[in-house]
C-alpha cells in the first residue's frame, strides 16, 4: 500500500511517500481503509521529535482519519464509514486503530468533515466540558481561534450556549473563527483591552489557550471573578509561568487539559465524549473550517503548511 513515512527528524519536509506493507491489527485493534486524513499540530512536532510521544523511525504520521471498517467494531459491520484517531499511521491507505478510538458517524457527514473532527473536537470537549465545566451563558475567549483546536472550541462553546470571543491575528482568520461559531473577534495585539470593552469590564468566564507564550498574563487579567484559563498547548513555542498570588487575589483558576493522558486513566471517556458530540455533528452545529485538501503524494506540503503558519482552517490529505 502507499503511505507517507517520516525517515528523519528534520521537520515536515522529511516526509516521503512510498510503498509499505499493510499493517496487521493487534489485539484490541481494527483495520480502517482510509479515505481522508487530517493534519494536526502534533504531526508537526513529531516530525522533529518534539512531541511527548516519539514513535520509532521510520513511522507514518496521521492522527485523524475517515474511512471504512474492514471488520465489525462497536456493533458496526464491515464496510461502515467511520472516523478514527490512530495517532500514528493515518497518512496511509490502511491503518490499524485501537477500537476505543473508532467513532460512528451520523448520516450525511462527508469524509472531509469526518477526518477533521476527532482530535480537535474531542480535545475541545475535554477542555470545555470536562475540565472548565462550561455553563450555558458563560463567555469564552479562545486563542488561536482559526486553528484546529481553536476553531473547534469556538464551535463547541457556541453550540453549548456560550458567548464566544475569538482571538485572531488577521481578517481572514477572523472570518474563519466566525464561520466556526465565534460571535465576536478581537486581535491578538491588544486582546485584553478589546475583551474588557466587549464584556463591559467584567471579563470572561473561560479562556481556552492552545497558544501559550506571552499571552498568559493578559489572559489571566481578562478573567471575571472565578474565571478559568484552560491550557491546551504551546503552539507559540514558549511555556509561560504564572504568579499564583494573582489567582489567590482574583479567585481564578488555571487548568491543564491533556486529553490523551487522561484517556490512559479512563479509556472509556473518548466514546462517551463522542456520544455527546454526535448529535451536534448530525445537526451541522460543528463545522470544521477546511482550508486545503492535498493528495497523499503532497503529505509533506500538507504538514509544512501548518508548520509555516500558512493554514487558515484545517488541512487534509486525501488518500483515496
Amino acid at each position: 500500500m502507499r503511505a507517507a513515512l517520516v525517515t528523519a527528524l528534520d521537520g515536515p519536509r522529511s516526509i516521503e511517500v512510498t510503498d509499505v506493507p499493510e499493517p496487521v491489527a493487534a489485539p484490541g485493534q481494527v483495520l480502517v481503509d482510509v479515505d481522508v486524513a487530517g493534519v494536526v499540530f502534533p504531526d508537526v512536532l513529531m516530525t522533529r521529535g518534539l512531541y511527548q510521544s516519539k514513535p520509532e523511525l521510520p513511522y507514518t504520521p496521521g492522527w485523524d482519519v475517515s474511512g471504512t471498517l474492514r471488520e465489525e467494531c462497536h456493533g458496526l459491520p464491515a464496510g461502515t464509514r467511520v472516523a478514527a484517531m490512530p495517532i500514528v499511521g493515518g497518512f496511509a491507505e490502511t491503518v490499524a486503530v485501537d477500537v476505543s478510538r473508532v467513532y460512528a458517524l451520523p448520516e450525511g457527514v462527508t469524509p472531509e468533515v469526518a477526518a477533521a473532527l476527532p482530535l480537535n473536537y474531542l480535545t475541545a470537549h475535554f477542555a470545555l466540558v470536562h475540565r472548565a465545566r462550561l455553563r450555558d451563558g458563560d463567555t469564552v475567549l479562545v486563542h488561536g481561534a482559526a486553528g484546529g483546536v481553536g476553531s473547534a472550541a469556538c464551535g463547541l462553546a457556541a453550540a453549548y450556549g456560550a458567548r464566544v470571543i475569538a482571538v485572531v491575528s488577521s481578517p481572514d482568520r477572523a472570518e474563519v473563527a466566525r464561520a466556526a461559531g465565534a460571535h465576536e473577534t478581537v486581535t491578538a495585539d491588544g486582546f485584553l483591552e478589546q475583551t474588557r470593552g466587549l464584556t463591559g469590564g467584567r471579563g470572561v468566564d473561560v479562556v481556552v489557550d492552545p497558544v501559550g507564550g506571552d499571552r498568559m498574563t493578559d489572559s489571566l487579567r481578562s478573567l471575571a471573578p472565578e474565571g478559568r484559563v484552560v491550557v491546551l498547548g504551546f503552539t507559540a513555542g514558549e511555556i509561560p509561568t504564572v504568579r499564583v498570588n494573582r489567582l489567590l487575589l482574583t479567585n481564578t483558576t488555571v487548568i491543564g487539559a491533556a486529553l490523551l493522558e487522561f484517556w490512559r486513566t479512563d479509556p472509556t471517556l473518548g466514546q462517551r465524549q463522542w456520544h455527546d458530540l454526535v448529535p451536534l455533528v448530525g445537526l451541522g452545529a460543528l463545522t470544521p473550517p477546511i482550508a486545503r485538501v492535498l493528495p497523499l503524494e503532497e503529505a509533506a506540503e500538507a504538514v509544512a503548511t501548518l508548520d509555516e503558519r500558512r493554514a487558515v482552517g484545517r488541512v487534509l490529505v486525501r488518500v483515496r
